[in-house]
């Protein structure tokens, strides 16, 4: 069976709303991406780092509970695992505060088996880090070599906007290795001060990535692919939180391309029909995790689709 790797940080979001906390759970970018797969019973490998202390101890819990292999994880002594606060506006869009505290030597791990059609998930400022960077060149050659398909989500946030000019090379380096890209307004907005999907692909994304996906929150998603490009309409929900939002959207794109046994060979020749049912199931789970405080899909909502699955 075709397994997904995710390479990424693990974090314990506090959330708060009108300024107390709510809720307290594991999160990060490809974390909350690998949980919900988890609960769908796909095989994930999840590549992280965390401190030996209680912070840690949860996540891995966690991680266990929802069949998401720990083999891969780093964990290190010298720092502690990261936290961070989530201020929900009345919107319940998030503004993020981070405290973290790592060593010197990071991601001291043996890398997961990766066979042909794997699918890699990377993103955020974890993918473009410089005191990383060496070591997800590294799993990146590695991933290409084995022939899986390397899926990017920029995810840069405007906290990290004043180092945006130094780690573009990396930037530009991922989207040359991936295969799939998706990012939001606010990656574009802070890495390119753009915000049209047409120029935004044109001008920074299909000389390196032919398949591109844009979503725009409540503005839907735009889809730019070599079969041609398409507008999907956001669907209605009563909106919790958007933490997990972005993040199982692309969950929601790797259950897609392994329900569709969408192989790297076929990827680039898919027809819109296919890429359709593809970010119909990127939008059910991004709508099913905008509906709770959690960063994953529900275990109902889980337990639906293995029925319907069967």
């Amino acid at each position: 069976m075709r397994k997904i790797i995710g390479i990424g940080e693990t974090i314990l979001d506090i959330i708060f709303k009108n300024n107390q906390p709510t809720k307290a759970l594991p999160g990060g970018s490809v974390f909350n991406a690998m949980v919900s797969l988890g609960r769908l019973q796909i095989p994930v490998n999840f590549i992280s780092e965390l401190g030996q202390d209680y912070v840690g101890e949860i996540a891995l819990s966690f991680m266990r509970e929802n069949n998401i292999s720990t083999d891969y994880i780093d964990i290190f002594c010298d720092g502690k695992s990261p936290v961070s606060l989530a201020f929900l506006n009345d919107e319940n869009d998030a503004r993020y505060m981070f405290y973290t505290q790592y060593p010197t030597q990071r991601l001291n791990v043996v890398w997961p088996r990766i066979d042909a059609d794997d699918i890699l998930i990377l993103g955020s400022f974890y993918a473009v880090n410089p005191a990383l960077r060496s070591r997800i060149v590294e799993f990146l050659d590695y991933a290409r070599t084995r022939k899986a398909i390397i899926y990017y989500d920029p995810n840069f946030r405007k906290s990290h906007s004043h180092e945006a000019m130094k780690v573009m090379p990396s930037i530009l380096e991922n989207l040359e290795y991936a295969d799939i890209v998706r990012g939001s307004d606010e990656d574009f907005e802070t890495l390119f001060h753009q915000n049209d999907s047409n120029k935004i692909y044109k001008d920074h994304i299909k000389f390196y990535c032919p398949n591109f996906i844009h979503t725009h929150g409540q503005r839907g998603v735009d889809m730019f692919v070599p079969a041609g490009n398409r507008h999907f309409d956001a669907r209605e929900a009563k909106v919790i939180s958007t933490i997990g939002a972005g993040d199982n959207f692309n969950a929601g794109i790797l259950y897609g391309l392994l329900k569709n046994n969408v192989t790297l060979d076929q990827l680039y020749d898919l027809s819109i029909d296919i890429w359709t049912q593809i970010i119909n199931c990127a939008l059910d789970f991004s709508t099913e995790v905008c509906t709770s405080y959690d960063n994953y899909i529900s275990l109902t909502f889980a337990k639906r689709l293995l029925e319907e699955n069967r």
